[in-house]
């Protein structure tokens, strides 16, 4: 019990630092990288409360997919970062306003769950004998959630069509690759064939 809430502790010290990090990261590749490591520690918490398949769920959805695009997206949007910047000051008071409210709605929402989790674990039916986790969390979310799950698809799919459509945008400077005239040129167009004597260089 020691060693659990120990671990409890240092998974959750580890988030929230990484969580601080990644908004407060200068490099935009380093925030992306604290939000994976977020998410493996999220993970770990997902496991000392016995919710494996959660916790591969996150890693494999959110680290093997969802990061490595934001990733991905980060590295080759040629984003102008300094000049998102420029803006910070003007939008911080709305910012620091909107994160007091929220702060200010999860203090009350600690205070008034505190008193009703007791009950509230009680009167829970727990889910049949011989019922795994994954078997149980799989028939709510395809009975009583289907339509939620469905669209949580697509909006994972529209932002990765988003993310295809700004990283094949048209930029000055970069070459692109078009297929159709590789295809089409010919051997003589690409190679040239000379011969070389013997003791000559190419």
């Amino acid at each position: 019990m020691i060693i659990q809430a120990l671990a409890f502790y240092l998974f959750a010290a580890i988030t929230v630092a990484s969580a601080v990090m990644v908004i407060s990261a200068r490099n935009s590749v380093h925030s992306v990288l604290f939000l994976i490591l977020a998410f493996f520690n999220a993970a770990a918490l997902f496991v000392l409360i016995g919710a494996e398949f959660l916790a591969m769920i996150l890693v494999v959805v959110y680290v093997g997919a969802v990061a490595v695009l934001f990733l991905f997206v980060v590295m080759m949007l040629d984003v102008n970062f300094a000049e998102l910047r420029a803006g910070f000051l003007r939008y911080l008071p709305v910012g620091a306003l909107i994160g007091l409210v929220l702060l200010v709605e999860l203090f009350l929402l600690f205070g008034s769950i505190r008193g009703e989790t007791v009950s509230i674990m009680a009167s829970a039916s727990g889910h049949p004998a011989g019922l795994s986790n994954t078997e149980a969390l799989g028939r709510l979310i395809y009975t009583q959630y289907a339509y939620l799950f469905q669209a949580a698809g697509l909006v994972l799919l529209v932002a990765m069509i988003g993310a295809i459509v700004l990283t094949h945008r048209q930029r000055a400077g970069v070459r692109r690759q078009v297929i159709s005239q590789q295809l089409s040129r010919r051997r003589e167009e690409v190679m040239v064939i000379k011969k070389i004597g013997t003791g000559e260089g190419a």
